[in-house]
């Protein structure tokens, strides 16, 4: 898996998995937006990552994304709220 080999490379990289363009996910029937986060969460899990969705077109967890790897980075307190609502940008750690 690409996931490790990367790993090795660099053991202190901080993983993030972002999924784009919420602003089509939204759109989206709701079952499958369900599987779509359902599966992105398991991916998340798998290799460790916080997982964000987001959307550059109307900023939506943009500043967020930033903010945490800045703080992850820096080592810098940083509360960062937890969001599983279908229908809503995810944030899950």
């Amino acid at each position: 898996m690409w996931y490790q080999e990367a790993r090795k490379c660099n053991p202190t990289a901080i993983p993030v998995l972002i999924g784009t363009k919420f602003d089509d996910f939204v759109q989206l029937p709701i079952d499958l937006q369900w599987a779509i986060a359902s599966q992105a969460r398991a991916y998340a899990r798998a290799l460790n990552a916080t997982l964000f969705f987001s959307s550059s077109t109307y900023n939506i967890n943009v500043n967020k994304i930033f903010k945490f790897i800045t703080a992850k980075l820096f080592n810098l307190p940083w509360n960062l709220e937890r969001n599983l609502t279908i229908g809503e940008p995810i944030i899950d750690f």
